[in-house]
């Protein structure tokens, strides 16, 4: 309705006008066409928009079901490939410039830069360089420089989903599952875990981890563990052969991130 009047309202006026000239409305109208609207939106604008609107962070949802849940979540998990060792990633943070990448301390202990990279797995290789770890969680930051990737292929990764009131309201028995991206790089893994506890002291880390029963294996350290909704709530650290599993719980990430890189920031 308001667009119909506001072209009745602008058919007058040019009405008014041709009948104070003395010319033929019909023909003063084909003589001044309305001017075409041109917008160009470039693919650094899509994206852009895209993270400033958090369109760039894995989905979830309403319900636990941790496979469709996976299919959602995988896209935030890279392989950290050091030389022949190995082990997995989380895209924690997605900028207009870099990416940052979580991953555990002592996977980065045998970070090289010069045979060292990031596997994602939309198939794509990038360099990347250690911005720090924690002094006193298992955790550590890689820096990716986005100029390595077209604007079309950022738009396919995601950042991993968190909130710590998820992890808060965790309880014995939920349901949660890890992502495997280290072991092998073109067949994707997770495996489902139940809650034990939120945060249980494991003498072998000396530190307080999320502790549940479920599988993991070597090459997932580092990389990440859902909610059944796909809600990230801890780092995947280490397992046993009794079906433990063990991870730094999520508040302790965004602790560790904060300290690491946020403080860096700000000094360098």
């Amino acid at each position: 309705m308001r667009r119909s009047r506001f072209m009745k309202y602008a058919m007058s006026v040019v009405a008014l006008i041709c009948f104070a000239a003395g010319l033929p409305f019909s023909v003063q109208a084909k003589e001044q066409p309305l001017p075409h609207l041109i917008q160009t939106v470039t693919e650094q604008d899509i994206y852009e928009g895209m993270l400033s609107l958090g369109f760039l962070e894995t989905p979830v949802l309403e319900e636990a079901d941790c496979a469709k849940a996976y299919e959602n979540v995988k896209s935030c998990i890279v392989r950290v490939q050091m030389g022949s060792a190995h082990g997995s990633g989380i895209i924690w943070e997605m900028t207009q410039d870099a990416m940052v990448i979580a991953t555990n301390k002592h996977v980065l202990e045998y970070w090289k830069d010069e045979n060292s990279y990031v596997y994602f797995t939309q198939g794509y290789y990038a360099d990347a360089r250690v911005i720090g770890v924690s002094e006193q969680y298992d955790v550590g930051f890689l820096h990716i420089d986005n100029r390595q990737f077209t604007y079309e292929q950022l738009k396919q990764f995601r950042s991993a989903r968190t909130d710590e009131t998820v992890y808060a309201g965790l309880r014995q028995g939920d349901v949660m599952f890890s992502v495997d991206s280290g072991s092998d790089v073109y067949e994707e893994q997770y495996f489902e875990a139940t809650v034990e506890d939120t945060r249980r002291y494991i003498e072998d880390f000396e530190a307080y981890m999320l502790y549940g029963h479920g599988f993991a294996k070597e090459g997932m350290s580092g990389g990440g563990t859902f909610d059944g909704r796909g809600y990230l709530i801890a780092m995947t650290t280490g397992g046993t052969y009794y079906n433990e599993t063990a991870g730094v719980p999520l508040p302790d990430i965004v602790e560790a991130y904060k300290t690491v890189v946020q403080e860096k920031i700000l000094t360098d």
